[in-house]
């Protein structure tokens, strides 16, 4: 998988071990586009009605908890699916997580399954939240469903089984820049604290005006195009983005916690998520930083078994442990 390119648009080579897993999803998947929507959430809806139900109780130990809770002022409840140990003492740290998508597709249980273990074992809490999807639902909608879910666990925390001061926020993706964006508004709004922020591979800045926001075109997973049609909808034709849409955009990062990122190398998102680290450093902000060679958006879910999706699993399950261990971290 090669080809000829300007500097401006060349991008880093593909781990060998992705390669053919790679050729193999660009070839029977669409590409996600405004005429291509449609089919591509029908076949997401198929996919998790036909295939085998995700067991989230990892056999018996972890209880679901399917719950409504109020939304936004003047909307919809928001949907949270909780998963909590079913044994040992409480209350747990909370991992609130926010599925991927590009604003655009997916739902509460897309990407749940990998924190199971951490609720299995005992550690944790796991919040998963459902916001309303673009075009349909422009922002602020998805950032005012995430962040009223984030109020309602703080607020309730007992009720679940978790520690109010002890919360972690978390997303992919899309949900990455909606866990960044809520990260902003809660130190805005001084409410909830948190303890850490996990993005990976976050969606960050919609101005595209990167390399690698460029580099990949009708190749790789989430090229431009796939990234300008998602920051479209998600926009919806306003103005100049906030900074709790496009975080790239915040001027002030001082006071967020402690911040994981990581994205691969041949990602779209990379040079936003290098910048954003940087400036959170910049800002006396603790961060982890990881860039995975060769990798593409997403590539450690797409290839599980390549060694750098390993790798990059085992860091990320690594860092997660011990936020959910240590009650000394700080602020920036």
């Amino acid at each position: 998988m090669t080809r000829t390119s300007s500097p401006a648009t060349r991008r880093p080579p593909f781990d060998p071990d992705l390669v053919s897993a790679l050729e193999n999803l660009t070839a029977t998947e669409p590409r996600v586009s405004a005429e291509t929507l449609a089919l591509k959430r029908r076949r997401y809806a198929d996919a998790q009605a036909s295939g085998a139900a995700l067991d989230l109780t990892a056999g018996g130990a972890v209880t679901v908890h399917e719950l409504d809770v109020p939304g936004p002022d003047g909307a919809p409840d928001v949907h949270l699916t909780v998963l909590r140990p079913s044994g040992g003492s409480l209350p747990l740290p909370a991992i609130y997580y926010m599925h991927g998508g590009g604003m655009v597709l997916g739902d509460r249980y897309a990407g749940i399954d990998t924190l199971v273990p951490h609720a299995a074992d005992g550690s944790a809490v796991v919040v998963s939240v459902e916001y309303r999807l673009a075009p349909e639902y422009p922002y602020p909608t998805q950032v005012d469903d995430c962040y009223a879910g984030l109020v309602w666990v703080a607020r309730n925390a007992q009720e679940l089984g978790a520690d109010p001061d002890r919360i972690i926020v978390m997303g992919v993706s899309a949900g990455a820049g909606l866990a960044a964006g809520i990260a902003l508004l809660a130190r805005d709004r001084g409410f909830p604290a948190l303890t850490h922020q996990v993005l990976l591979r976050p969606m960050l800045d919609d101005r595209m005006q990167t390399h690698s926001s460029q580099m990949l075109d009708g190749e790789g997973v989430w090229d431009r195009n796939e990234n300008a049609f998602g920051w479209a909808a998600y926009l919806g034709g306003q103005g100049e983005a906030s900074p709790y849409a496009a975080p790239a955009r915040a001027a002030d990062l001082t006071g967020l916690p402690r911040t994981y990122l990581d994205t691969g190398s041949a990602d779209t998102f990379r040079d936003e998520t290098l910048e954003y680290a940087g400036r959170l450093s910049a800002h006396g902000v603790s961060v982890d930083l990881h860039v995975w060679g060769g990798g593409f958006h997403g590539f450690e879910n797409q290839v599980p078994d390549a060694a750098v999706s390993r790798i990059a699993r085992a860091v990320q399950d690594e860092f997660l442990r011990r936020a959910l261990t240590r009650t000394d971290e700080t602020k920036g």
